[in-house]
């Protein structure tokens, strides 16, 4: 979707100021927000794609004006309530109503291996790759109201495929419930001035991963 979290390319942000190295927190309920974030997940009620989408999905002006893990919390109230797992008055009054529903909980010492572990999104294809590395191929144009993970700014421009990844879930469909539907993964180099125009650094190229059904020849 065209959202507020898809700025990539755009002007009038100002610059980007990186953090130094190894600051991950400003406040210690940023590190409270990642870990019940991660404890809920865990709970295996959404997927990655449907909370990318949720967070996606908060409006603009909130979006713009919040901090990354505000954002985080925000996507996470939302995701709880949509659920059922909380109502919008408990949020309120920061307690629960009554009981809860029993849910899978992630103990302290199974953090660490869980997180190692990971969740594999990649799925045996029956199908061949329809591109191959070398080739030349055309983003489509797309204006989706769901989730993708196609950046805007790269809609409509032709690459170069560096790298054949295999098959994975696709996201566009996976983030609202309707199934993995995997398809072919390609990381697709650019142009900078391909994106962007003349005004772009000619020495520049952006690589970004595209399921299959993003690209034409």
């Amino acid at each position: 979707m065209n959202g507020a979290a898809d700025l990539g390319g755009m002007m009038g942000f100002g610059p980007v100021v990186p953090e130094p190295e190894g600051e991950l927190f400003h406040a210690e309920w940023e590190r409270r927000v990642l870990a019940v974030t991660l404890a809920a997940g865990a709970m295996g009620r959404w997927t990655i794609d449907e909370s990318r989408h949720v967070r996606e999905s908060i409006p603009p002006a909130e979006y713009l004006t919040s901090s990354y893990y505000a954002i985080w919390l925000r996507g996470l109230e939302d995701l709880l309530v949509a659920h059922g797992l909380v109502s919008r008055d408990e949020l309120a009054a920061g307690r629960a109503a009554g009981p809860g529903e029993p849910a899978k909980v992630l103990h302290a010492g199974d953090v660490a291996p869980a997180l190692a572990a990971g969740t594999p999104y990649t799925r045996e294809m029956a199908t061949s790759a329809r591109f191959a590395a070398g080739d030349r191929v055309r983003t489509r144009t797309m204006h989706p109201r769901g989730h993708t993970r196609l950046p805007r700014y790269a809609r409509g421009h032709t690459g170069t495929v560096v790298a054949v990844r295999g098959g994975y879930v696709l996201p566009d469909r996976n983030a609202h419930g309707a199934g993995e539907q995997p398809e072919w993964l390609y990381t697709v180099r650019f142009d900078a001035r391909e994106l962007w125009g003349d005004d772009a650094d000619p020495t520049s190229t952006v690589d970004i991963d595209a399921w299959e059904s993003y690209l034409e020849p």
